[in-house]
């Protein structure tokens, strides 16, 4: 019976009881773990994730499929954060911002999931998509289109919240958005 030779930088899992049998099991879960994820529909993700990302005492990130579906389930997520935590005011900016980013994620990254977060601090509210890419955005300034072309998805951010950036993170990049907030007292 021939076994599986160590490559350059790997140890010799044969001489290592149970070694391997743990990464494996572990990239199994995973990869079980993200089908069950992709099979699942928009309401049942919804149902999922609402309580955690409401939860401000947290923070939590909920992973959605990458893919144009994942769009309506996050605004309806970020909607229903932003109502539970009484921030009417910045619902219609909240939905259409998480719509771009979720968009530009799922169109431009080639990961099998984006994440998602929601996060509030004394005046801010931040919304970030995160995605496997390590490419970071870029706003390109061309001349105006049509409203129905692609390629404002930047410019609507910039234009719509009060900060914006991107970070690299150690294995992908979060975009992110932040909402000035009026706290009450």
């Amino acid at each position: 019976m021939m076994g599986r030779m160590a490559g350059w930088g790997e140890t010799d899992q044969s001489s290592v009881p149970g070694a391997g049998t743990v990464a494996e099991a572990s990239w199994i879960d995973v990869q079980c773990a993200l089908s069950v994820l992709e099979r699942l529909s928009s309401s049942e993700l919804e149902e999922m994730y609402f309580g955690r990302l409401c939860d401000q005492t947290v923070p939590s990130e909920v992973r959605l499929p990458s893919r144009p579906e994942s769009g309506p389930v996050a605004r309806r997520l970020v909607l229903s954060v932003l109502e539970s935590w009484d921030l009417h005011q910045h619902l219609e900016a909240g939905e259409l911002l998480t719509s771009e980013l979720v968009s530009n994620a799922v169109r431009h990254a080639a990961g099998r999931t984006i994440g998602l977060q929601v996060s509030r601090k004394p005046g801010w509210v931040r919304v970030e998509v995160r995605d496997s890419s390590r490419a970071l955005p870029c706003m390109i300034m061309a001349e105006p289109r049509p409203v129905n072309e692609r390629g404002r998805g930047l410019r609507i951010v910039d234009d719509l919240s009060d900060r914006w950036g991107a970070d690299l993170l150690p294995r992908g990049k979060g975009v992110w958005f932040e909402l000035k907030i009026r706290e009450l007292h």
